[in-house]
């Protein structure tokens, strides 16, 4: 059985150039590059002002019950760094509107809540895994004391847009040693009046 034969005549010319397909000159001016960057900012415009129609859900789900702080100032320390991604008081700036920056942030304090929140404290208390499972994660005092010291916490891009979230260290020492004495106080769930 035989093939059947390839005309080759597209190919006689040798290889396609990318100018060739996109019409490029061959030695560009000065008003070809201005033309073509303006249209590719409209496009990036236009872009921008499209994905402002997806909607993000900014909200503040109701306070059910903070910990038994050990004092004021371990809980303005914490307002200060963590409350904004780690509560439900979150206060939502006005670039939190602008996509695609709303998208980063909502997602960075859907995360924040889902491993720590200081609204929802007993939950928080019932996550708490069981320190005799093989493999157990550290205690909630000791992650916490190693993300603040690491640096991870709060992030850097936070700390970026909210000055007064860099701590010193001896407000990172302060606010581990609060939170410590805060967790230990606050190990029983509430009891109901």
């Amino acid at each position: 059985m035989r093939l059947p034969r390839i005309d080759a005549s597209p190919f006689k010319e040798g290889p396609v150039s990318v100018r060739s397909w996109f019409r490029l000159p061959a030695h560009p001016d000065r008003r070809w590059w201005i033309r073509t960057l303006l249209i590719d900012a409209g496009i990036v415009l236009l872009v921008l002002a499209a994905i402002q129609l997806v909607p993000v859900k900014r909200d503040n789900p109701p306070v059910l019950r903070e910990p038994n702080w050990n004092s004021p100032e371990t809980r303005a320390l914490a307002v200060q760094a963590c409350f904004d991604c780690h509560s439900s008081e979150t206060d939502w700036p006005w670039y939190s509107h602008v996509a695609p920056v709303s998208w980063v942030l909502r997602y960075d304090v859907t995360e924040g809540r889902e491993a720590l929140d200081f609204s929802d404290w007993d939950r928080q208390l019932a996550m708490e895994p069981d320190p005799n499972q093989p493999f157990a994660p550290d205690p909630i005092d000791q992650r916490i004391e190693d993300e603040i010291r690491s640096g991870n916490m709060p992030p850097a891009t936070y700390r970026l847009a909210n000055p007064d979230a860099r701590l010193t260290d001896a407000e990172k020492d302060a606010l581990i040693d609060g939170l410590r004495q805060t967790i230990a106080q606050s190990a029983t769930p509430a009891q109901p009046n």
